[in-house]
């Protein structure tokens, strides 16, 4: 045993390159070490280190981008992790969102008298598992990415104690994230069998040299539906979105908006790596599968966000229309042999960027709306909002034009570039659906708009609101309006990836 200790070589390590994991992990172990060896802290100080901690990791990131210049990409950690401007803007999609979930989480706690170490510290381990999905360049380590961001999960959606459906909320989760994390476990066995290799390179190169035959070819294809079956469900796509509006409505609100941002985010760019760079050589076989779930998830994520009258619901299924954009981008991407295929990847990180901001902010003023308890989230209790506090309501109404796709917006930007992705590489049935999609979804935000402006309800709502909360709010409306009228402020980095 002691001359195989001696014979073992560990990876070369590079930390700075990894430096925003590690400050994520510190802060994990920081906030569950506080809570266990010291007396309560006071109120927000807990919200406080987490905030901290995902600014460290931001400006870490930010700091790499820098220092990468326009290098190629490098593989770190004897090839697990990849590093290079695509995963480097994901890293720090994810790290922004996360930064502004605590902001809105922190104040929900104080709220609502739960404030502690725990969840701050779940959401730190979910940023963590996102993050190294992103930068995964072996599906292995992808799927303990994304099992460590499930798992936190599950435990967020189930964490407020005083409310029966959010512990209904995170069993269903567990239950149908097992099913769906065991078929991409399954999807990777099988391709590791057809291809010899789990490494997205690898695999690429295997694929690449020549047409696979007899059995490895069907093992190859299962494994590559079985794959898409797993992120299908994480990213919400049709027919695996049954869980998402239940899930969303059941789960604190602040943890809604982590898993539209974060969970969205990471299980996305994993799945744009998988398909675009490891099964490129194969998107004939896949694409017009990805075509038909893009055209359901677009058109039934419309369509039935239209009928609800929870807003946490309607939300949920505008989630599911916007995953269906988003998947418009893969598509564009998948057409490698198109120069414009870098238009829908550059587009999808938009997209997500974008979208993480908007979800967040919306949600936080639904937290606002839905007061202790966060019960009252139906279309009613919006009614009179801008009447009572307009300024929340103005703050409301640009986030919802944004998803919208209206001009002058950010979320103008990011449809018009996955749009734009869809018609440069033929895709135009894609671009026509994703059009008529984004009409009938607008009619969901103009309800939620109508009931705080022209209806009569509540003479007032509840204006104590956490600066904390204030500030997520603030940010992400004054992001919105910023990224509509300067978009070049976005663009710069994405179209550099």
């Amino acid at each position: 045993m002691m001359l195989a200790a001696n014979m073992f070589v560990g990876p070369e390590i590079d930390w700075f390159k990894i430096s925003p994991l590690l400050v994520m992990l510190g802060g994990v172990l920081l906030l569950i070490l506080a809570g266990s060896l010291t007396p309560q802290w006071k109120k927000g100080a807990y919200g406080i280190v987490g905030a901290l901690t995902a600014c460290a990791a931001a400006v870490l990131t930010a700091l790499l981008w820098r220092d990468l210049g326009d290098g190629e990409p490098i593989s770190l950690l004897a090839n697990a992790l990849t590093f290079s401007k695509f995963t480097l803007f994901a890293t720090f999609t994810i790290a922004i969102a996360t930064l502004l979930a605590i902001l809105l989480t922190s104040g929900f706690l104080v709220r609502e008298d739960e404030d502690g170490p725990e969840i701050f510290a779940l959401i730190l381990c979910a940023a963590i598992g996102g993050m190294v999905m992103v930068q995964a360049n072996d599906l292995i380590v992808m799927f303990l990415g994304l099992e460590t961001l499930s798992l936190a999960f599950y435990l967020l959606t189930a964490s407020s104690r005083s409310r029966s459906a959010s512990g209904e909320a995170g069993l269903k989760y567990f239950v149908l994230g097992g099913f769906a994390s065991a078929f991409f476990l399954y999807g990777v066995a099988l391709v590791f069998g057809a291809t010899g290799s789990t490494n997205i390179d690898a695999i690429a190169a295997s694929l690449s040299k020549d047409i696979v035959l007899g059995g490895s070819s069907a093992m190859l294809l299962a494994g590559i539906a079985l794959l898409l079956v797993g992120f299908g469900f994480k990213v919400s796509l049709v027919p695996f979105h049954t869980w998402t509006a239940d899930v969303y409505q059941g789960a604190p609100t602040p943890i809604t908006a982590l898993m539209g941002s974060v969970g969205k985010t990471a299980a996305f760019v994993a799945l744009l790596r998988v398909f675009s760079d490891a099964l490129s050589s194969r998107s004939d076989d896949w694409s017009p599968v990805v075509v038909v779930l893009a055209i359901l998830t677009l058109v039934v994520g419309s369509v039935l966000a239209v009928v609800q009258t929870d807003v946490k619901r309607m939300l949920a299924y505008s989630s599911i229309s916007h995953a269906g954009f988003i998947l418009v981008g893969l598509v564009a991407a998948g057409h490698s042999a198109s120069a414009d295929a870098g238009l829908g990847t550059s587009g999808t990180l938009s997209y997500l960027f974008i979208y993480s901001i908007l979800v967040i902010g919306t949600l936080g003023i639904v937290t606002i709306v839905a007061g202790k308890g966060d019960n009252e989230t139906s279309l009613d209790a919006f009614k009179g909002l801008g009447k009572s506090n307009p300024v929340l309501a103005m703050g409301m109404t640009v986030l919802l034009l944004a998803q919208a796709g209206v001009p002058l917006t950010s979320g103008f930007v990011a449809k018009f570039g996955i749009i734009r992705a869809a018609v440069s590489t033929e895709s135009y049935v894609l671009a026509v659906v994703a059009m008529l999609a984004a009409v009938i979804a607008a009619f969901v935000y103009l309800r939620i708009m109508v009931s705080m402006w022209l209806s009569e309800g509540a003479s007032s709502h509840d204006v104590s609101v956490a600066f904390s909360t204030r500030l997520a709010i603030g940010l992400c409306v004054g992001a919105t309006v910023a990224l509509g009228f300067l978009p070049s402020l976005l663009l710069q980095f994405t179209n550099q990836i």
